[in-house]
């Protein structure tokens, strides 16, 4: 076998194993693409991200090594930094959706629900659970609906 084609067979590979993921806002302001793996797909319970996202938690993919390009829109994302803390937060100043964050240096983390394309990683771990939201405790147990109730 050449040469050329062993190096054509390694290029293969390589845009196999690499991911792109794009996504976006609500409003549709701001797109974003994501190339790269991820390493860890944390779903948050401490007070900060009930907070910040009105929810139980939030949904967060990390990455040491991911790139991030903003598409369109970047002069429409914003970002807030919790007084005293490492807790922060990108978003669009228009419709408030959660967008990745560069804030942190060496590591992207990107909101789950911002992502247009599908991610096959499950989340890893819960983490804060000692912060986690009474009303979710038992949650398991709540009746399923596929869209608002009648």
């Amino acid at each position: 076998m050449c040469k050329s084609a062993c190096v054509f067979k390694l290029q293969d590979i390589q845009e196999i194993t690499m991911t792109d993921h794009s996504g976006s806002c609500l409003c549709g302001s701001v797109s974003f693409k994501v190339t790269g793996e991820f390493n860890g797909f944390y779903l948050c319970h401490c007070k900060h991200c009930q907070k910040d996202t009105g929810s139980a938690y939030a949904a967060n993919l990390f990455s040491q090594s991911a790139e991030l390009v903003w598409q369109s829109g970047a002069d429409t994302v914003t970002c807030f930094t919790l007084p005293g803390t490492r807790h922060n937060k990108s978003f669009c100043k228009l419709c408030g959706s959660a967008l990745p964050s560069t804030q942190i240096p060496g590591l992207l983390v990107v909101p789950a629900g911002c992502l247009d394309t599908e991610i096959s990683m499950v989340p890893t771990a819960h983490i804060f659970l000692s912060s986690k939201a009474v009303w979710d405790e038992n949650s398991e147990d709540v009746p399923r609906l596929e869209g608002l109730p009648e």
